[in-house]
Parts: structure tokens; sequence; C-alpha cells
């Protein structure tokens, strides 16, 4: 069945039929061929043929170009580059949506431009603006459908089909069939007792109602006991209880079907059935006959790839038993199955060999009879060459093909951008012939998407696959410097991804060895691959790959690291130990030392809980008190990020009870079953399940797992412990986890293994509730610093697209906050200040929002080399010590870790050997004992950092003679005591020049009185203040002048200097500048100033006169 199509979406089958969209697979770029191969030398043919238009033979030409095509296989455009769209995402083609939820229905597409999104719904277009309650997400074609304000999901049922356009093409979706589940009521029905004869065969009929989809069936009693299945009782596929044949017991209970309805997880029951059996006085014993399918032969139709089920019931006294054959033949081999007490013939993905004819043989001891089932396998159709993607350089050739099987044969369709390629505007360089479209010649301009429909009355497909025409020198799509690591003798791949157009050649180098790597022990891959068969250490090193074309190369380098196995040396060995005893499992492993190794227990293939009366010992286990329960299997598993190996041994205890005799034999218990979810909610769920046997130890506790496939699929992590006399829970939930959950039941012996899981419940997702912890701040380098937190996990993120926001600012000046979101566990922060505290804040968020405001952590950018001491004191107290102190660094640029000081003893050009001392960052003292009293010491001191140990600061010790020396630091002139003895002396010299000075102003003539001894006269007003006029009242002279002895004013000068008062022509100063020069008149001043007495040329007598 082809149907014609008709634009803008060609008409294909319905989405009910099988198949679907495939999308191509990432990076398998074409390469790694040496010059000179046959793989080169089919590009470089090409080209030349392109550009020298010589004359060949076409059918030679096609015979290159698909060599060709197969060589380059499916490739990847880097979405930096222009490229038609290719649709990413899309919903099933039966899609059956749950009426209590809004509807989302898929389509997903990347392309550059960014494409564009459209639909039709039933084949006609779907305006999405018109109606309120249908929206488009953004950057997106997924149609989501809100019925928060009311509204039918009814209506919105039927076929839809997205369209994702830009610049250089159109793709499609598949058809998809949009359905609302049905879960509709059992028709009330009055059922009467149903009366049969002892040992007569029986059917219970079920006929549920037809659900969307269909409700799983199972009998149980009305007071919701199970029905116990044998060979002579048990439920066919259709949903009836069958009865090989009715016994007096059977009458015991009532029957009643039950259908679990998927979407709605309810249980609907049928009214039950009552059964009167009537006795006889002995059951006859008969031949089997078939209850199941009705005569001696049938036939059944399958498609190719499905499970094919076959069913033969039979009834009889005894009840018969059932066995499977194939005429002409064995049953399929690895495929069959036999189900329901050998009742039904399971074959797995049947493929067109399982057809012929199989017949069931219903057997008892009064005889036997057969049915025979023709089966005839179909097939929906089925790719042999699915289209790919085609990447080709201006002028190339090239081709897409398509091709299809199935039963019947399908039939192929080509369409461009969503249109049958027939109604398309021709193109000379492209030419269709039936599953193949060739293209010859193409240049920049000519990229579109095509579809390729197949189809029969079983089924459609539908690929899309774009031509692209490009022109891009080689570039390699992988990280650089990658690291690569591999245990010893195992086989390993170097990637290296690449791109270009024309496709480019790949060669792989080791160490910048100029031999290309191909053949031995490598392997080069077309995609770009390297792969070693056995990694050995002569393998380590430096790979380089690199890709070349007509418009230039490129290349990127793999290190690759060997690394030695994992092994456990001694592992544990099976031991027979009395109860009380304290047995020791040895697990000593032997590892590389640059992998980081884990040592983990299991008993009985479950985690070891290490409690208080076990030690876990880095090359056993021990186990103190050893009990009943801990006999069992104990695995010791040593683990690195690359390998692992394990040792296992069987613990047996020895107890001897006192009624040994009566105890029947205790055992771990029977894994749980049936768990079923109720009571579903935003964030909690109802589990129940059905407790297996105790095996004669009570049940103790039910631990309750749960996995989740988003960010550690397949992982099983313990949810929560209840007590063992429950068999429902009521579990607490997080946002935005698929939850899958199994139980574990425990006794004295052991744990149970887990029960088969539960079905997924995914709930809702929500804005993040705690942000993360462990926020730390610490420069890796002097100018950075590197902002770590332990991330949220799967129940923790709350949503899709995790992120982090981090945040930082100076603390010291309070500036405006920086910040960065990120989706790993660490951010750097580049071109910092030295040592600087910071602010720092690590907010998480997701597509529904943030979490709350964070908390605020300080952290500190990168250390760096301190600065030198501020100064170095050196005193010399004796002859046998020297006493240093010192001060901290101006800058210490991070957290001082101490101090070094190295000294050396010299002696004139003799020097000893240096000395070393390490001191704490506290510690700013250090007395060093001389080893002899006439050397001198150089000193040299330098802080230290984790970074490394700073500036030097270098001082000698003083010599012997001047012991108070201290090297750049306050001298004598800074001593308290020195400073006091110069201000007396320089007081003593002021009085004296205001003597002489007075002296001199008045010609020595001022009154004093005559008697040194005299009594001042108490009524004269200047010896109360201490004062002595020595000038008229009238003839003061004015401020910075004095009086002439003719009474004139004129400018104060100075008749003597402090020269005039020493021996000689200069004064003497001591080391701070301070005058201490003996006041002594020169001879010729004594020789002019005769008259005067010689008492007031003596300063000194001077100051007796004023006494």
């Amino acid at each position: 069945m082809n149907p014609a199509p008709s634009p803008p979406a060609p008409a294909f089958l319905p989405a009910s039929s099988r198949g679907a969209l495939t999308r191509p697979p990432r990076s398998a770029q074409c390469g790694a061929a040496a010059p000179g191969s046959a793989q080169c030398g089919a590009r470089i043919w090409l080209r030349r043929a392109r550009r020298s238009r010589s004359a060949e033979d076409p059918s030679a030409r096609i015979a290159f170009v698909l060599y060709l095509h197969h060589l380059v296989g499916t490739i990847e455009v880097p979405l930096d580059l222009p490229q038609p769209p290719t649709i990413t995402k899309q919903s099933v083609k039966d899609y059956i949506v749950d009426p209590r939820d809004d509807i989302f229905i898929e389509c997903e597409a990347k392309g550059n431009p960014v494409p564009t999104f459209s639909w039709t719904r039933n084949g006609k277009f779907f305006n999405v603006a018109k109606d309120p309650k249908v929206s488009m997400r953004r950057r997106s074609g997924t149609l989501v459908i809100d019925f928060h304000s009311g509204g039918r999901p009814e209506d919105y049922e039927g076929e839809y089909q997205c369209f994702a356009r830009n610049d250089y093409g159109t793709a499609l979706s598949s058809k998809i069939h949009l359905q609302v589940s049905k879960s509709p009521l059992w028709p009330k029905e009055k059922v009467d007792v149903i009366e049969v004869d002892e040992g007569a065969p029986l059917s219970l009929q079920c006929n549920p109602p037809p659900g969307l989809p269909s409700p799983v069936i199972f009998w149980m009693s009305s007071s919701m006991e199970p029905i116990h299945q044998d060979k002579r009782v048990s439920q066919g596929q259709n949903g009836d209880l069958y009865f090989s044949n009715v016994m007096l017991q059977d009458a015991q209970t009532d029957y009643s079907c039950n259908a679990r309805f998927h979407f709605t997880h309810t249980i609907q029951q049928k009214n039950p059935y009552t059964l009167k059996v009537k006795t006889t006085r002995g059951i006859t014993e008969t031949t089997p006959s078939f209850m199941y399918p009705y005569g001696t032969s049938s036939s059944q139709m399958v498609l190719r790839g499905v499970d094919l089920l076959l069913e033969c019931i039979a009834s009889g006294v005894p009840a018969p038993d059932i066995m499977w054959y194939k005429k002409g033949g064995e049953l399929p081999a690895g495929k069959t199955k036999l189900e329901n007490f050998n009742k039904a013939l399971r074959i797995s993905n049947v493929s067109e060999e399982d057809s012929g004819e199989y017949f069931c043989l219903a057997s008892n001891k009064m005889g036997s009879i057969r049915h025979t089932i023709s089966v005839r396998v179909k097939a929906a159709p089925y790719w042999l060459d699915e289209p790919q993607n085609l990447i080709l350089a201006p002028g190339e050739d090239g081709r897409l093909v398509c091709r299809a099987n199935g039963n019947p044969k399908p039939v192929i369709q080509w369409l461009v951008n969503g249109e049958p390629i027939e109604a398309s505007p021709p193109n000379p360089s492209r030419e269709v012939a039936g599953d193949t479209i060739v293209f010859r010649d193409t240049q920049i301009g000519s990229s579109a998407v095509y579809q390729c429909n197949a189809s029969n009355e079983h089924g459609y497909l539908l690929a899309n696959a774009f031509v692209s025409v490009l022109d891009v020198p080689p570039r390699i799509l992988a990280p650089r410097n990658q690291l690569i690591k591999v245990i010893q003798n195992n086989r390993t791949r170097l990637d290296c991804p690449f791109f270009g157009s024309p496709i480019p050649t790949l060669r792989w180098f080791k160490n910048g060895q100029g031999n290309t790597l191909d053949g031995g022990n490598y392997k080069a891959h077309e995609n770009g691959s390297l792969e070693m068969n056995m990694a050995r250490k002569e393998d380590q090193g430096i790979y380089t790959c690199v890709a070349t074309n007509i418009l230039g190369k490129a290349e990127a380098q793999v290190r690759l690291e060997v690394k030695d196995p994992t092994r456990i040396v001694r592992g544990p060995e099976d031991q027979v130990v009395k109860r009380g005893s304290m047995p020791r499992l040895h697990c000593r492993v032997k590892h590389d030392p640059t992998l980081k190794l884990t040592v983990t227990w299991l008993k009985d293939e479950a985690p070891l809980y290490i409690g208080n009366r076990m030690k876990k010992e880095d090359d056993g286990l021990t186990i103190f008190g050893v009990a009943e329960k801990d006999q069992g299997d104990y695995t010791c598993v040593a683990s690195t990020e690359l390998d692992k190996d394990l040792a296992k041994a069987y613990l047996t205890v020895l107890a001897i009870p006192a009624n040994r005799s009566r105890e029947l034999p205790k055992e771990r218990p029977d894994r749980p079953r049936d768990l079923e979810l109720t009571d579903l909610a935003e964030r909690s769920v109802r589990l129940t399940w059905i407790p297996g046997d105790d095996n004669n130890s009570p049940i103790t506790d039910y631990i309750v797992q749960f996995e989740e496939d988003r960010f550690q699929p397949g992982m099983w992590h313990n949810h929560s412990r209840y007590p063992g006399s429950v068999n429902s829970a009521v579990l607490s939930l997080s946002p935005y986890v698929n939850y899958q959950f199994r139980v574990i039941a425990v006794n004295d012996v052991g744990s149970s293994l887990p029960s088969a899981p539960s079905e997924r419940y995914q709930t809702n997702g929500a804005r993040p509730e705690i942000n993360p912890t462990g926020v730390q701040g610490a420069g890796t380098q002097k100018n950075n610093m590197e902002i770590t937190w332990t991330p949220l996990n799967a129940t923790q993120a709350y949503g899709p697209n995790l992120r982090y926001i981090v945040r930082w600012r100076r603390r010291d000046i309070r500036g405006s906050w920086y910040n960065e979101t990120v989706k790993t566990a660490r951010h750097v922060v580049w071109n910092t200040p030295i040592y600087v505290p910071y602010e720092i804040k690590v907010q998480a968020e997701n597509d529904f929002g943030r979490a709350p405001e964070p908390d605020t952590f300080i952290g500190y950018s990168g250390e760096d080399l301190p600065s030198s001491p501020r100064y170095l004191r050196i005193r010399q107290p004796n002859l046998e010590s020297i006493n240093l102190e010192w001060d901290h660094p101006e800058h210490p640029n991070g957290v001082l870790t101490g101090y070094s000081l190295r000294y050396q003893a010299f002696n004139g050009s003799k020097t000893g050997r240096t000395l070393v001392e390490n001191f704490s960052p506290n510690q700013t003292r250090f007395t060093l004992q001389r080893t002899d009293p006439i050397s001198r010491y150089r000193f040299f001191l330098r802080a230290r950092t984790q970074v490394g140990e700073g500036e030097t600061l270098v001082e000698e010790s003083p010599a012997l003679l001047n012991e108070a020396y201290t090297k750049n630091q306050v001298d004598i002139a800074t001593q308290g005591w020195f400073i006091g003895l110069m201000c007396a002396i320089a007081l003593l010299v002021l009085i004296l020049l205001i003597v002489c000075f007075i002296k001199r102003s008045r010609g020595g003539k001022y009154p004093v009185r005559d008697n040194k001894d005299e009594h001042l006269n108490p009524e004269d007003k200047n010896v109360e203040d201490g004062s002595f006029d020595y000038s008229d009242e009238d003839n003061k002279p004015l401020p910075n002048s004095q009086t002439s002895l003719d009474g004139t004013i004129k400018q104060q000068e100075s008749d003597d200097s402090l020269v005039d008062y020493g021996e000689g022509g200069e004064g003497q100063f001591n080391e701070d500048g301070s005058f201490i020069g003996q006041y002594t008149v020169k001879k010729d001043k004594e020789e002019t100033e005769g008259n005067e007495s010689s008492e007031a040329t003596s300063p000194v007598n001077a100051i007796y006169s004023l006494a």
C-alpha cells in the first residue's frame, strides 16, 4: 500500500503500522587511508576526473562512486556550518496519553540556521496560534496541549506530523497517531451459580471491557486471594480461566476476573463466579480433548520481528501433559520458551525461517490428541540500506540509496523537502533510479532534505537524509590533548572524529615518528579511530592524528597511559568455624599505584553491612563473635576506575541447637513479588507487594530500593526500611525522578534476592530546594581562585538542565558581584590579586527555577612568594651567643608556613660552612651559640608560604668593639637615656648663649646684686616669675633687632658664632649633629675687652653671677 502524497504532508500509512524514524549515528567520518591505498586512490581519481572533464565510461564512474559511498558512511556536520534540518527527537507513532495529564507531542530538530516548525493534523495544516490550549515550546517544535483550564483530551485525537524548515531544506517526522487512554467500566451483569459435574471440563469467561491499551487480566477470589494455577487449572491468553477437569475442592472459593488498566492504575473486578460441583461415585478417566483452539488444525499469521505465541489447552482426566513439535525440523534454537505449564510456546523475534507447521500433543494415560497450527510470517518494511546524510564538495558526485524489504515487498517513494520528488523543480544534476538517487557535479546551493518512504500493507518506514554541498578545510571534532588510560593487555581505542569537505584523509603517528600507524597491533578505522588489539607498556606515548584534504590539514594529540591490572593476590578461602569464633577473610590486592583502589565486600551477592561486629582492613575482613546469620558467600571486590577483580569464599558457621532433631532447616526468605504502585501523588506513592516464603525464619525487615534512569541508570539505592509485618508503605518522593522500586526481604538467616522491579513512576519537576554544600574557594595559581562544591544528586536536582549560578566579589572592598552559570562542580576565576579574600555564593537552578538564596562562603585567591621580613635585629650580649629578632613580612602574599634561616661564620676572607634552621610561622626569635668569640656571622632570612620561599634579607653580626650595633635598626640616638642627656646639654648651652648675648648687648653693664649672697627684694615684681630686667623699659628693642651703643635700632645680626666658642675654626659635633664643643673666648676678644670684669668673660662665671 503506497498512497500518493499530497503536499504539504505526504500521506503515509497510518501511524499504527510498525516502524520508526532512525537518527543517523554520530561522527562516522571516513578517512584513515594511507597514500596509495584503494580508498585514497578512489578519492584522487574522482577529483582528477572532475577537473579534467575527460570522457570515461559512466558505469565505471558510478562503480567508484558506489565504493566511495560505502567508504564515507554517515557524516555529522558540525553545527557551526550551514546545514539542512535533522529530526533529533519525536514521539512514537502509536502515542497513547493519560487523559488526566497535559499532552506533549515531541518534535526536536537541529540545523543551521535554527529550524522553524509547523504541524499538520489529519493531513491538514494545524494552526497552533488559533487554539489557546495549544502552544509550541521555544526553539522547539514540541506541542503542548494544556487542560488546566478545562477541555476534553478526546477532542485532540488524530494523526500529527511535524515539519522542520530552514534555508537549506525541510525534514519530516513520522505520523504520530495520538489516542487517549480509556478505562471503561465493566458492564453490569448477573452471574448465576454454575453447576458442573466432578471431572468435567470448564471454562470461565472473562470478556474484559476493551481498554486502551488492553488491560492486564488476572483471577482472584472475592476476598482478593490469588487463584492457584497448575497444569489442571490455568488462565488462557484471552483471559478465560480453564479447568481441564473440575474437582470437588474447586467449589471452596469463588472466581472473579480482574482487569488492571495501565494509565489510571485502577483495577476493575467482575462479579464473581460461584461453582457447585456435583459429585458421583467415581470420576471417569477420559482421553484428552482440546478446549482451545478448537478442532485439529488452525492457522496464525505473525509479523517479522515480534514474538509468536502458540497456545493449546486440553481437557481430560487426569489432566493432560502438553508437548510441542515442528514438522520437518526442530523448534527454533535459542528463541523458544515454554510458558503456562507448557500450554504456550513463545518464539521471540520471529523471522521468515520460523514459518511452517507446529503441533501440540496433549496426552494422558488414556490417550493422546494433537492440534496443528500453520504459521505464516509476514513482514512490515525493514531497512536493508537506510539513506544516510551525504556531504559533497563542489563538483563531486554521490548517491542516496533507500533499500527496504518486507512481505509483501514494499514500494519505495522519494520526496524532497516534504514534497513528492516528481513535483519538485527539475534538477539536472539529480537522477532518480528506483531506490537510488544519483548526484553528478553538485554545486553549492544544491542542499536539500530527501525523504524515503517504504510501505506495504503491514506498515511503513520513513527516513530523512540531507544532501549538503560544502567546501570546508579539515577540522578535528574531538577535544584537544585527550588522555586515555587503559589496563595492560586490554583492547583500547583512540578516537579522532574529524570533518571536512572534500572528505579528508586521516593518518596516525606516534611520538612524532614519520611512519603511519596501521597494521600489526594497530588498526585504523575510517571514522578516525585507532584501535589497539592489546595495549602494552611500550605503547604508552603521544599519538597524533592528522586530517588532510586539498584545502588544508588539522591535527590533534592523544596521550595513552598503560596501567597495571588490579589483582587479588590472596583472596578469602572457604572456612568452617564454630559459633562465637573470630574468622578472618583475606583480601590482599596488587594494583597500579597511580589509580585509586576501592575494596568492598558482598555477602550473598548483596552489599555487606559492616556493623560493630566486623572490622574491615586493608587486606581482609574480620568477624567478631560469628553467628549463624553470618553464614553465606563472601565476595571481595577490588576495583579502580579502569578494572576490578573479585574473589569469593563460603563461610559455614557450626551450631548445634538443643532441639536439633525437631528444628526445621532455616533459609533466607524468598523474594517478594507482584509489586504495585497506587495512590499516586506529586511527592508520594504507595508501594504494595506480596511477601515470599520466609523459609522457617520469620521476616524481620523489608528494604525498599529505588533506581532512576537519568543520573545513575542501573544503580540501586536504599530508599527506606520497614518492619517485616507490613507489605505496603507510602514512599516519599523527590520531584523530577523517574522512579523504579524493588523490595528485599530480611530474616535472621540473611537477605532475599531483590524482587522484580515495579513499573516506573515519574514525578513532576520543581525548582531545587537546597543549594550545593562544601563550597570552597582556593587558588591553584597566584592569579586565580578555583571555586568547588559538592553537586546535587539525582533526588535533589528536582528538574531538567541542572546548573549552578556562581557569584563572587572581593570581600575587603565590597565591590559588585560577578556571576557565571556552569553545569560542572567547579569554576575558576582568573586575573585575581594575590591572596585576597572573596565572598562566594553557589546557587542551584533548573528549568523550573532557582533554589533559595545561598549562604555566603569565604575563599581566597592564589598565594605567591612572600616579601622579605621587615627587619632583622642582631645583638651580642656576650662573647658566647648572638640574639636574633625579626618581624613578619610586610607582604605575606598568603599563609606563612615558616621561616628559613641560613647562616655562615666568616673571618676576613675565610668562611665556614652554611647551616640551616627552620622555624614555625609564629617564631620570630633565635639565639645562636657561638663556636668561637672572634668570627662574625652572615645571616640569610626568608619567609615561606606553600608556594615557596620569598625574598632574602641579608644581615651581618657587628664587630665585637661595637656591641650596641644593630643593623637597619634604631641606634643609640633613639634610646631614652641618651635623648635625656642630650636635652640637658642643649638646655645648658641655651642658657649660656642667652647670658653671653645679654652681656654683649648691655656692654657688660647690667644691674646685678653687689653681693651674690644678698637676698632679693621681695617687692621686686620680676622676682615673682623668676625673670630679670636687663634693659630700660622705655628703650626696649624691637623683635629681631638689637640696640647699638649710640642708641639706634638696627637689624639683629650675630656678633659671634659657635666658632667663637671653640678652639679653632670649626665646632665639634657628635654623631647626631648636636654641638659638644667647649665654649672658649678667643684671645683677641680678651684683649679688646680687657676693661670687662674677668668674671664676665667666662660663661660659667656669668651663670654664677645670675645665682
